[in-house]
């Protein structure tokens, strides 16, 4: 069962995530001078994840372009880095999302199905869009790993909204 949906238009809070290849971590969620979109997957062991990211990886000059980009499971370093190897992915990859962290975000919390799938708790996907101020603008839920934002979409659509400093929708 998952939490509280997160509110659009309100802080998230700082969320402190390690990531793979540099020393200390990244945050979301605080005041920078830039937005943010933070993908959330479910892991090393999920194969659709694998092909979203991808084509994240593909579009990433594009993303970048525009806003932040912050990638995070609950996958060990080990796994994440593993990932990152195998698949060149250009983004910051993070690792070590807490189920707190999940349930702040009000992501859905899978049991693993078995030992071969993964060992521990993980969050199904989501994406988040998060003002320089740190507040929600945009949040995206899945309960299951085939319902994925498209990202060609997602980009244009978070650039209609920066560009022209749109207010949240979906508040009442």
């Amino acid at each position: 069962m998952t939490s509280s949906k997160p509110r659009v238009g309100a802080a998230i809070g700082r969320l402190d995530f390690p990531t793979v290849g540099h020393e200390g971590s990244i945050s979301v969620g605080r005041t920078k001078d830039r937005w943010t979109m933070l993908f959330v997957y479910r892991g090393r062991h999920c194969p659709r994840c694998k092909r979203f990211l991808n084509k994240l990886n593909d579009a990433l000059p594009e993303w970048v372009a525009a806003m932040d980009v912050v990638v995070v499971s609950a996958d060990s370093q080990e796994k994440a880095l593993a990932d990152k190897e195998e698949f060149g992915w250009g983004f910051d990859l993070c690792y070590g999302l807490t189920e707190a962290q999940m349930r702040s975000l009000g992501l859905y919390v899978s049991e693993p199905l078995s030992a071969a799938e993964t060992t521990d708790l993980f969050a199904e996907p989501g994406s988040f869009a998060i003002r320089p101020d740190g507040t929600l603008m945009l949040a995206d839920i899945s309960n299951g790993p085939a319902a994925r934002p498209d990202l060609e979409e997602l980009l244009d659509g978070m650039k209609f909204n920066i560009e022209n400093d749109r207010p949240v929708r979906g508040t009442a």
